[in-house]
């Protein structure tokens, strides 16, 4: 993905104030096909991550470029114990390697967020210098109950409250109940490798919040920092996170740090036609691998719901390397069909009712 940002002119409503805009990024070299993958161990892996994954791996992989594992445990509440040894098990059953990782180690570590406390601050002291960031205590209910609060697709949007509480210099967190939220201005227009051209007003999707009221730094804050700080040149995910890119492009410009490209793969559904969830049954890959399932036939089955042009039978991700092309790659969410995925051609591993 490529992204500009250009400046509004007045903000409307609360979020007032006329945009500045944000000064062009300097852009270090980075290898473009330098991908990662950063699953967050709150359960096992599922189909849908599996699927993105795979993208990832071979976006990167297909060009020649390196591949990093990052895990996002930043939630703490939500991280079940084992998850990460399980996730990486998974993914090694299913032929997907990396170079660097929190199992291999390597030159842009440690690869597990709850280890990087010190990266975030120091990019929160970056983003205080430049005047982005203002402290908050407006909580989840008070920006529901603003009568001046525009809705947004997620949302009420926030009604700019604190706006005027600048934080000029980064002395750490705040006190625990205020969070921090970065000031949101300009418009930003993306690239993006499957969903084509897309503009994002930042400043009507509301200031955003990079520093929870629990002292933790939230995942639009830790993503970009961690994206930029382990080089990653190209960055493969979910459909549903394309809304957060254009926070996140204006985050790393306000950094200065180069903007990796993007593409946004569409989401896998469950029987019903919803989003597949937890609630569709027996769905992760653990539960598949102990059921017998052949991991080739499952990567046949994620190559074809992606719309890639697979061999004509069972494969490793090693096989659709000659064959990976972005813009294949379906637009529209749908099923994974698993049937056929056990040994011998057997429905065995199929999600179970």
């Amino acid at each position: 993905m490529e992204a500009v940002a250009s400046p509004r002119g007045s903000g409307g409503g609360n979020l007032g104030a006329t945009v500045r805009p944000m000064p062009p990024a300097p852009s270090p070299p980075l290898h473009p096909a330098r991908g990662r993958f950063a699953p967050s161990p709150t359960g096992l892996l599922h189909i849908g991550s599996a699927r993105t994954a795979l993208a990832a791996w071979l976006a990167a992989r297909s060009r020649g470029g390196s591949f990093v594992l990052r895990i996002e445990d930043l939630d703490a509440p939500r991280c079940r114990p084992g998850a990460t040894g399980a996730i990486l098990r998974d993914l090694a059953w299913l032929g997907i390697d990396w170079d660097e990782g929190p199992d291999v180690g390597g030159p842009a570590g440690p690869y597990v967020q709850s280890l990087r406390m010190d990266v975030y601050h120091a990019a929160m002291g970056t983003l205080a210098r430049g005047g982005h960031l203002f402290a908050c205590s407006c909580s989840r209910k008070d920006v529901r109950g603003a009568a001046s609060a525009p809705h947004g697709p997620e949302g009420p949007v926030y009604p700019g409250t604190c706006r005027e509480r600048r934080i000029a210099e980064w002395r750490g967190a705040p006190p625990r109940g205020t969070s921090v939220r970065f000031r949101a201005e300009g418009q930003v227009h993306l690239v993006d490798w499957v969903q084509g051209r897309r503009t994002a007003d930042t400043a009507g999707m509301g200031d955003f919040v990079v520093w929870r009221a629990d002292g933790v730094p939230a995942y639009q804050l830790a993503v970009v920092v961690d994206d930029a700080a382990q080089g990653v040149g190209e960055v493969w995910r979910g459909a549903d996170l394309l809304d957060s890119t254009a926070r996140q492009v204006a985050i790393f410009r306000a950094l200065g740090a180069a903007i990796p490209r993007y593409g946004h793969v569409p989401l896998v559904l469950g029987p019903d036609g919803q989003r597949l969830a937890k609630r569709h049954g027996a769905i992760s890959l653990a539960e598949l691998r102990e059921a017998g399932a052949d991991p080739r036939r499952i990567v046949l089955a994620l190559a074809t719901s992606l719309g890639l042009p697979a061999p004509g039978g069972p494969c490793a991700p090693t096989d659709l390397l000659p064959l990976w092309d972005p813009s294949r790659i379906n637009t529209d969410p749908s099923e994974v069909a698993l049937g056929g995925t056990g040994p011998g051609g057997s429905p065995a591993a199929s999600p179970a009712p």
